[in-house]
């Protein structure tokens, strides 16, 4: 960034130079007409300005390719990140999503244990209605996470799906 400050400075310096000496030009007395025609070598310093002129030119052209350079790596630096960041979100659902799932498969033993209990007679049935209830529950939370999660997934990697497909 700081090459780009220092040629930034460089090249509105030059054009300032070539300002001034077009200004010259410009601000020259002018000569009353010779009936005989204008020597030849006057239009040399012209020739001059405008060969510096062509030089900052494509000074600035490079200077412009650099700083879209720039901007490219700085943009793909920037969608790295945000994939990173993505891909942690997406391990923390993942954990969650093992934890509901552990959760729901303790609800299923425990209505496994609750059926054998009313098996033995120890029960009451309202209890493993409740129990069943309660599974149900658990499987339509899971369920419903799982979707929602994908959702996000899906909403966060699309313009980058789009963006790749574009490329």
């Amino acid at each position: 960034m700081q090459d780009i400050t220092a040629l930034e400075k460089r090249i509105t310096a030059a054009l300032e130079r070539i300002g001034k000496g077009v200004d010259r030009m410009a601000s020259a007395p002018k000569a009353p007409a010779p009936a005989a025609p204008p020597p030849a070598p006057a239009p040399a310093p012209d020739l001059a300005l405008r060969a510096q002129l062509e030089d900052e030119k494509t000074l600035v052209a490079q200077l412009q390719d650099r700083i879209r350079v720039l901007k490219e790596r700085e943009s793909q630096g920037s969608l790295q990140e945000k994939i990173e960041r993505l891909t942690q979100q997406l391990d923390v659902q993942g954990l969650e999503l093992q934890r509901m799932r552990r959760t729901a498969a303790s609800l299923r033993d425990q209505l496994a244990h609750l059926r054998q209990a009313q098996a033995a007679g120890v029960t009451e049935p309202h209890l493993i209605n409740k129990a069943m209830l309660a599974e149900l529950e658990a499987l339509r939370a899971t369920r419903m996470t799982e979707m929602a999660e994908m959702d996000e997934i899906l909403a966060a990697l699309e313009p980058h799906l789009a963006e790749a497909g574009n490329a």
